[in-house]
C-alpha cells in the first residue's frame, strides 16, 4: 500500500532489547527508529486485557504526544498448560519493587507448571501484536506468533525477556542461545513485521 512513514519512526517502547530487534527489522527499509524514551515520554499504564488493546494504547499515546507516526508492540509468552498465562501479563510476572526481573518471571512460570505436573513437552507460543498509529487516530494492526516449548534450566545469554526458556519448534537452541540474526528471521516479532513490511513497503 506504500504508506508514508518518513525516514524516522517513533517506537513506543522503553525496552532497549525490543528497540534493537525493531531497528534490525526496519533498517533494510531505510527506516531509522527512535524510542519513546528518547522523547522523554512516560510509559503509559497497560490497562487492557489483550495484546492489541495494550499496543493500541501505547501507539496512540506516543503519536498524539509527538505528532509523529508511532509503532507499538505488545508481546508475551502463552503457555498451554497454564491456559495461556502469563500472556498479556508477561511483563507483570517480572515486576519486583526493584524493577523487572525476568529470571524471577521464568522461575515463577516453570514452578507454576511443576505445581500442576504439566506434561512434557510444555508447549508455548510467543505472540506479538504491532500497532502503527498516526496522530489523526488511524491505525493498522499486524500479528505474528511462533510456537515451541519451555525448557529448564534457562539456557543462553542473548535476547531478552523469556528468551532463555523458550525453544522454538524445529530448533535445538533457545532464543537466548541463537545468533540475533537467526532469531530475527523466525521470531513472533519477525512474523508480525513481515506483514507490516508487505503492507507498507511493497
Amino acid at each position: 500500500m506504500g504508506l508514508s512513514l518518513g525516514p524516522r519512526l517513533l517506537v513506543a517502547t522503553h525496552n532497549a532489547g525490543k528497540l534493537e530487534e525493531i531497528a534490525d527489522l526496519l533498517g533494510p527499509h531505510g527506516i531509522e527508529v527512535v524510542s519513546a524514551a528518547a522523547f522523554g515520554l512516560p510509559e503509559p499504564e497497560e490497562t487492557e486485557d489483550s495484546f492489541v488493546g495494550n499496543a493500541r494504547l501505547k501507539a496512540h499515546a506516543a503519536a498524539k504526544a509527538t505528532g509523529l507516526p508511532a509503532l507499538a508492540d505488545d508481546s508475551g509468552i502463552c503457555v498451554d498448560a497454564l491456559k495461556g498465562a502469563p500472556g498479556v501479563y508477561t511483563a507483570d510476572w517480572a515486576e519486583t519493587p526493584a524493577g523487572r526481573d525476568f529470571s524471577l518471571a521464568m522461575t515463577r512460570t516453570w514452578e507454576a507448571c511443576e505445581a500442576i505436573s504439566a506434561p512434557h513437552p510444555r508447549l508455548a507460543q510467543f505472540r506479538c501484536t504491532l500497532v502503527l498509529a498516526w496522530p489523526d487516530g488511524r491505525d493498522l494492526v499486524f500479528e505474528g506468533q511462533v510456537s515451541g516449548q519451555l525448557v529448564w534450566p534457562m539456557r543462553g545469554a542473548q535476547g531478552h525477556g523469556y528468551d532463555p526458556m523458550f525453544q522454538p519448534g524445529g530448533y535445538a537452541l533457545t532464543f537466548a542461545e541463537m545468533d540475533r540474526a537467526v532469531k530475527g528471521e523466525i521470531s513472533h516479532r519477525a512474523a508480525a513485521f513481515r506483514k507490516l513490511v508487505a503492507h507498507c513497503f511493497t
